[in-house]
């Protein structure tokens, strides 16, 4: 049987208030050096480059993501009751450990290599780190339980839903929490108002009929927060110029033999294959920050110009492609001034709908439940989000150039 600590610890938090924490499983889980590593990746990729206050971790969601299971799993009608203790535990670790494979600059980093930050969460859980030795100090089966609920496998439904759904405690912390640290308020919905309007029917996850204007009102807070914050053209600019760094220094590697030693922190970038968890655990922000500083100095032209770039933000111009001839024209402004166009073009394009019904999974979607016990999928229930699902996926695609060749 897991223990429980003499008192309940708690810590202060912007969104949550208190998080509170009551099992040493827990507690153990949140000292880990691999936990810890969590402070030194931002939750926002490089969107602070933007919003200069969105200087928050994936430590602090990956905490507010726990206290969001924790209360719907103590406070939903329906599932407080249902779950054995050890169920509680094991999902709310889910939570708490969803984002414990992620790399520096998160998605910039998995674009260059093949990399998968799940697989790599996985990797930590059940590999040879203090991680899961704290797991399996409390119970051997503990990192299985936990892996199988990240990966959707868990017998039970319902906990599977609750870390991964299009109603779920990741989506719900990182809305509020990117909304409160970037100044915007277009994330901000009434957590309380779901979290009253949970129920359980028929292994899941079901939201009354009373709380659908919440959950529209959550819905539109996904569709602003990614095209007003998520995708904003300045960060993807950063982006941009981060993933060609990392191209560079790859290419780099086949001829200079002293790149590895000399940027040994990029170790991921120069085999084959997974990175080692060892070589995972090494590379955070800030080690990348401190190689940027070095490849400043470096020799080669290229390198030293993107690290630059990246440290002083000279970040590339955008401009929307309205057509593949202007596109092509503006490339060949590039080369015209005297840049690589592999390494000082691109074209990034983003997409995104803010809900989908038509999901593999039906347990990834979000029902309503009426006074009858009838349920409903959401854009069933709702006009407005059937609006959404009925309308064309936005789209948006720009390039990217060094500024002095715009057309």
């Amino acid at each position: 049987m897991i223990q429980k600590l003499d008192e309940v610890k708690v810590l202060r938090d912007p969104i949550h208030e208190y998080i509170h924490i009551e099992y040493q499983v827990i507690w153990d889980c949140l000292s880990s050096p691999e936990f810890q590593r969590l402070r030194r990746i931002h939750q926002l990729g490089a969107t602070y480059q933007v919003y200069h206050s969105a200087e928050h971790s994936r430590f602090s969601h990956s905490l507010g993501v726990y206290e969001v299971v924790r209360r719907m799993v103590s406070e939903v009608e329906g599932l407080k009751d249902s779950l054995s203790e050890q169920e509680r535990i094991e999902v709310m670790l889910a939570g708490m450990l969803h984002d414990i494979g992620h790399g520096p600059f998160s998605h910039s980093f998995e674009a260059v290599l093949d990399f998968n930050h799940e697989k790599m969460g996985t990797a930590i859980i059940l590999g040879d780190s203090v991680l899961h030795r704290m797991l399996v100090k409390h119970d051997t089966g503990l990192p299985d339980r936990i892996v199988a609920i990240m990966t959707h496998n868990h017998p039970n439904p319902i906990l599977n839903q609750i870390i991964s759904g299009q109603l779920d405690a990741d989506r719900m912390d990182y809305l509020l929490r990117d909304a409160y640290f970037t100044g915007t308020s277009y994330g901000t919905f009434d957590l309380e108002r779901v979290l009253r309007t949970l129920r359980v029917h028929d292994d899941k996850l079901v939201v009354k009929e009373s709380g659908v204007h919440t959950i529209e009102d959550y819905i539109m807070a996904r569709y602003h927060m990614y095209w007003q914050v998520y995708y904003h053209p300045v960060s993807r600019s950063f982006e941009t110029i981060l993933i060609r760094f990392f191209k560079r220094l790859v290419y780099l590697n086949l001829t200079d033999a002293g790149i590895s030693k000399r940027f040994p922190m990029f170790a991921p970038f120069y085999h084959e294959g997974y990175p080692t968890l060892h070589e995972h655990f090494e590379l955070d922000e800030a080690a990348c920050f401190y190689a940027f500083s070095l490849a400043r100095r470096e020799p080669d032209p290229i390198l030293s110009d993107l690290a630059g770039r990246l440290l002083d933000r000279r970040l590339f111009e955008y401009a929307e492609v309205e057509t593949k001839e202007q596109a092509d024209q503006q490339r060949q402004q590039v080369i015209d001034a005297g840049f690589n166009p592999d390494y000082y073009f691109a074209i990034d394009s983003a997409h995104q709908k803010p809900y989908s019904p038509y999901q593999e999974n039906e347990n990834s979607l979000i029902w309503i439940i009426n006074p009858k016990l009838e349920i409903k999928e959401l854009s069933q229930a709702s006009v407005l989000v059937a609006a959404i699902v009925r309308g064309e996926i936005k789209k948006d695609e720009k390039m990217y150039f060094p500024r002095e060749t715009a057309l």
